[in-house]
């Protein structure tokens, strides 16, 4: 629980009277841009650093250091001690835990061939790839079958299978009972792991709310139309009465509705003006979400620059502050 939490660097406000409550056994995504507070929220949360003023409890003490043993973290920043060997590097990092006990050695080997790792065990760190690098840090933030669990950009530097084996791992972990919590600045992410969403803007919370209540409170207002005859002409759909505009969008057209058009009505309207292939009313995404909550607030934003902050580029995403 977090209440009030304020942070700054010289004149920077990093986070601002930021309120946070994640109920035990959550799935919490935090996201944002790179640069939006998430990392400094997270290092408050674990007493990394501290808050220039506010509140906070975890796992019901006054800070995390009273319950590090009951907490997992995986941070932004990767690091292992390169020169040991994978499997003296876990049981390390699980005696840390005071989780040493006598099935340690058969655990820390059944989580490398979950991670698909069964064979660097005795192979130093440093001889690993970056993504093998990467999910060893993750074994060693869930070793000790923490009831915390905190990701930070978990999927960074990962590719698309490696982050689909993640996104399973973090689901069992939750599953299994633990409270997770998790920043990315890729909204597809949280979209398909997490079941609650807060949305961090320079510093600032501007939605706290599960995901079902997010996408029941944005109506689509749009439509996903693809003909059936590719070589139809799509020039008339323009004048369907409800419609705004079209684009093409792959191999779609991409149909916005009018403020007042029933989504259903012109459906209808479209179907007949134009045999379909495919029609289905298109859902706003976190990504459209978050745009729609950020231009309402500040007007004449970039929102090709926000889009581009907030997906995916193949490379870690990196707090820009301490």
């Amino acid at each position: 629980v977090l209440g009030g939490l304020t942070k700054t660097f010289g004149e920077t406000v990093a986070v601002r009277e930021f309120d946070l409550a994640v109920p035990q056994g959550a799935l919490y995504g935090v996201i944002g841009p790179n640069g939006a507070g998430k990392t400094t929220i997270i290092r408050m949360i674990l007493s990394i650093l501290l808050p220039d003023r506010g509140e906070l409890s975890v796992l019901g003490h006054g800070s995390a250091m009273e319950a590090k043993d009951r907490i997992g973290y995986l941070p932004e920043e990767r690091g292992l001690y390169k020169r040991m060997r994978v499997g003296q590097f876990l049981a390390y990092m699980a005696r840390l835990k005071n989780a040493d006990g006598a099935d340690l050695r058969p655990r820390i080997r059944a989580w490398l061939e979950r991670v698909d790792l069964g064979g660097v065990e005795h192979k130093r760190c440093e001889e690993l790839s970056k993504g093998m690098q990467q999910k060893v840090q993750f074994v060693a933030a869930v070793i000790h079958r923490p009831d915390l669990l905190i990701l930070d950009e978990p999927f960074s530097g990962l590719d698309p299978v490696n982050q689909r084996l993640l996104r399973e791992l973090v689901g069992e972990e939750h599953r299994r009972g633990a409270t997770v919590l998790f920043s990315t600045h890729v909204m597809v992410h949280a979209e398909q792991l997490c079941d609650h969403v807060v949305m961090i803007h320079r510093g600032d919370k501007v939605l706290d709310d599960r995901l079902g209540g997010i996408r029941a409170r944005y109506d689509p207002r749009n439509i996903l139309f693809e003909p059936l005859d590719p070589a139809a002409d799509v020039a008339s759909l323009s004048s369907v009465a409800g419609v705004e505009h079209v684009r093409r969008d792959g191999t779609v057209w991409d149909i916005a509705l009018a403020p007042a058009a029933s989504p259903a009505s012109v459906i209808q309207r479209l179907a007949a003006a134009i045999a379909p292939a495919r029609v289905e009313l298109r859902r706003p995404s976190l990504e459209d979400v978050f745009i729609n909550i950020v231009s309402a607030a500040s007007a004449g934003g970039d929102d090709a620059k926000l889009r581009a902050a907030i997906r995916d580029d193949g490379e870690a995403g990196v707090e820009r502050r301490p």
